[in-house]
């Protein structure tokens, strides 16, 4: 039994304490959010005590932490945690300042304790298959990469304040996936970007439609593209192309029934939103994380994973602000 606590009780914090306590391997301990209302409710739904984090980190019988909580408060409690020897699942991304990420990841490395980032795409079981089909040859060399990505709606203003924008909120989960299916490193990124969602989105100082175009050392291509509405759903999709054929997964819908008739043949629409999309993944990516804790193995994606996916992300804001290709 792995012993956690959360940090953070909001959306994604409610996602992550109902996996720990459906799984018969961890327990929920402690739940430290900075308003005990919300930790209190957690707790009553699924186990473990409100607490705070110096009397949650000195707890010898802690094992792990699973931080949820705001970006701004990633860093900070990485290295704590680090410091008090506790295995650590972070949810993107590690920080906004690149040299913050750094000082971060050499205070892990120096305590020696087990790391993972939260990009849970990895552990999609569409993804997963489409993975597994480039790792046995069945499209040759990869060649090309589209990876469509676009939420229902965009998120409340007062969020894309704080978010660090785009490129660094939404489409770093692309990026990671384009670093995993490429196999290699882009060293060319180039961004293109409009506001034509919400104009207040651009009063904000963001963007919220994008397409990026990564290439790699060998030539490989890939192109990333996000929007911030689709009416119709959730549009999670990526194909890869290469020298012996092509391998696609589709979105995702609540069922496979279709109504052909004389006005037309129609469907479901995809998965509302992530919470719907991805549950397997979510529940994956802690039964690995608690496979790595417990046999003293390095997680996936790792605290470079996270860098890199950060390092991609600025580069394309580096190239949107500029105008031109960045090279890496």
């Amino acid at each position: 039994m792995v012993n956690f606590c959360q940090f953070g009780a909001g959306r994604i914090g409610q996602i992550h304490a109902a996996n720990l306590n459906a799984n018969a391997r961890a327990s929920l301990r402690y739940v430290v959010d900075v308003h005990e209302p919300a930790a209190k409710q957690l707790t009553e739904q699924f186990g473990g005590t409100v607490s705070d984090t110096g009397t949650a980190l000195a707890d010898p019988e802690l094992d792990a932490v699973v931080i949820a909580s705001s970006t701004d408060t990633h860093a900070d409690l990485m290295e704590r945690a680090a410091k008090a020897g506790k295995a650590i699942f972070c949810e993107k991304p590690i920080d906004l300042d690149m040299k913050r990420v750094e000082a971060c990841l050499k205070t892990v490395a120096d305590a020696g304790v087990p790391l993972m980032i939260g990009f849970n795409r990895r552990f999609d079981p569409n993804f997963l298959a489409l993975k597994a089909g480039v790792r046995a040859g069945r499209v040759g060399t990869v060649e090309l990469l589209n990876i469509t990505s676009r939420d229902p709606a965009p998120p409340p203003i007062e969020y894309i304040k704080v978010s660090g924008g785009l490129f660094r909120d939404m489409m770093i989960h692309d990026l990671d996936l384009a670093r995993w299916f490429l196999g290699e490193e882009p060293v060319e990124v180039f961004a293109s970007a409009s506001c034509l969602v919400d104009p207040k989105i651009g009063d904000a100082g963001d963007i919220d439609t994008a397409v990026v175009t990564l290439k790699t050392g060998s030539g490989k291509l890939c192109q990333i593209g996000n929007s911030r509405r689709a009416v119709y759903g959730y549009d999670q999709r990526i194909e890869i192309f290469g020298s012996a054929g092509m391998l696609q997964a589709g979105n995702r819908m609540p069922t496979t029934v279709v109504h052909s008739g004389p006005d037309g043949v129609t469907g479901d629409k995809p998965y509302h939103f992530f919470l719907e999309r991805y549950p397997e993944a979510y529940r994956s990516e802690l039964d690995h994380f608690i496979d790595c804790v417990e046999k003293g193995v390095a997680p996936e994606p790792s605290g470079a994973d996270g860098r890199a996916a950060l390092a991609l992300a600025d580069a394309a804001q580096q190239s949107f602000d500029s105008g031109r290709p960045v090279s890496l």
